[in-house]
Protein backbone atom coordinates (compact mmCIF):
# COMPACT_ATOMS: atom_id res chain seq x y z
CA UNK A 1 0.00 0.00 0.00
CA UNK A 2 2.82 2.42 0.89
CA UNK A 3 4.47 1.70 -2.46
CA UNK A 4 1.23 2.54 -4.29
CA UNK A 5 0.98 5.90 -2.51
CA UNK A 6 4.57 6.78 -3.45
CA UNK A 7 3.90 5.89 -7.10
CA UNK A 8 0.73 8.00 -7.07
CA UNK A 9 2.55 11.03 -5.63
CA UNK A 10 5.38 10.67 -8.14
CA UNK A 11 2.85 10.51 -10.99
CA UNK A 12 1.15 13.68 -9.75
CA UNK A 13 4.47 15.52 -9.63
CA UNK A 14 5.30 14.46 -13.18
CA UNK A 15 1.91 15.61 -14.45
CA UNK A 16 2.32 18.99 -12.74
CA UNK A 17 5.80 19.45 -14.24
CA UNK A 18 4.59 18.49 -17.71
CA UNK A 19 2.12 21.41 -17.61
CA UNK A 20 4.97 23.90 -17.18
CA UNK A 21 5.60 24.42 -20.89
CA UNK A 22 6.06 27.46 -23.12
CA UNK A 23 2.89 26.44 -24.99
CA UNK A 24 0.80 26.52 -21.80
CA UNK A 25 2.46 29.75 -20.66
CA UNK A 26 1.43 31.34 -23.96
CA UNK A 27 -2.21 30.40 -23.24
CA UNK A 28 -2.25 32.54 -20.09
CA UNK A 29 -3.88 35.95 -20.49
CA UNK A 30 -4.16 39.08 -18.37
CA UNK A 31 -7.37 39.14 -16.36
CA UNK A 32 -7.70 35.36 -16.04
CA UNK A 33 -8.96 34.11 -12.70
CA UNK A 34 -6.84 31.79 -10.59
CA UNK A 35 -9.26 28.95 -11.45
CA UNK A 36 -8.79 29.60 -15.19
CA UNK A 37 -5.01 29.60 -14.77
CA UNK A 38 -5.14 26.37 -12.75
CA UNK A 39 -7.20 24.73 -15.50
CA UNK A 40 -4.21 25.29 -17.81
CA UNK A 41 -1.16 24.73 -15.59
CA UNK A 42 -2.55 22.98 -12.51
CA UNK A 43 -2.37 23.89 -8.84
CA UNK A 44 0.42 26.24 -7.74
CA UNK A 45 3.36 25.00 -5.71
CA UNK A 46 3.20 28.04 -3.43
CA UNK A 47 1.11 31.22 -2.97
CA UNK A 48 1.52 34.20 -0.69
CA UNK A 49 -0.74 37.18 -0.07
CA UNK A 50 0.31 40.79 0.51
CA UNK A 51 -1.76 43.98 0.44
CA UNK A 52 -4.60 42.60 -1.70
CA UNK A 53 -2.35 40.75 -4.14
CA UNK A 54 -1.67 37.04 -4.37
CA UNK A 55 1.65 35.85 -5.79
CA UNK A 56 1.74 32.22 -6.93
CA UNK A 57 4.56 30.06 -8.24
CA UNK A 58 4.22 26.87 -10.24
CA UNK A 59 7.41 24.81 -10.11
CA UNK A 60 10.59 25.74 -8.26
CA UNK A 61 11.53 29.39 -7.82
CA UNK A 62 15.19 28.38 -8.20
CA UNK A 63 14.53 26.41 -11.39
CA UNK A 64 11.83 25.97 -14.02
CA UNK A 65 8.77 27.95 -12.97
CA UNK A 66 5.86 30.21 -13.81
CA UNK A 67 5.06 33.10 -11.46
CA UNK A 68 1.77 34.99 -11.60
CA UNK A 69 0.55 37.87 -9.49
CA UNK A 70 -3.20 38.23 -9.01
CA UNK A 71 -4.94 41.44 -7.98
CA UNK A 72 -8.25 40.37 -6.53
CA UNK A 73 -8.87 37.28 -8.65
CA UNK A 74 -7.40 38.66 -11.88
CA UNK A 75 -3.94 37.81 -13.24
CA UNK A 76 -1.95 41.02 -13.65
CA UNK A 77 1.71 39.98 -14.04
CA UNK A 78 3.35 36.90 -15.55
CA UNK A 79 6.94 35.71 -15.57
CA UNK A 80 8.69 32.42 -16.26
CA UNK A 81 12.06 30.75 -16.15
CA UNK A 82 13.39 27.70 -17.95
CA UNK A 83 10.31 26.84 -20.01
CA UNK A 84 10.73 24.88 -23.23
Amino acid sequence: MKKLIIIFIAALLLVACSRLTKENYDLLKLGMSQDEVQAIIGAPSNCSETLGTTSCIWGSEDGKHIKIIFLGDNATTFSNNGLK
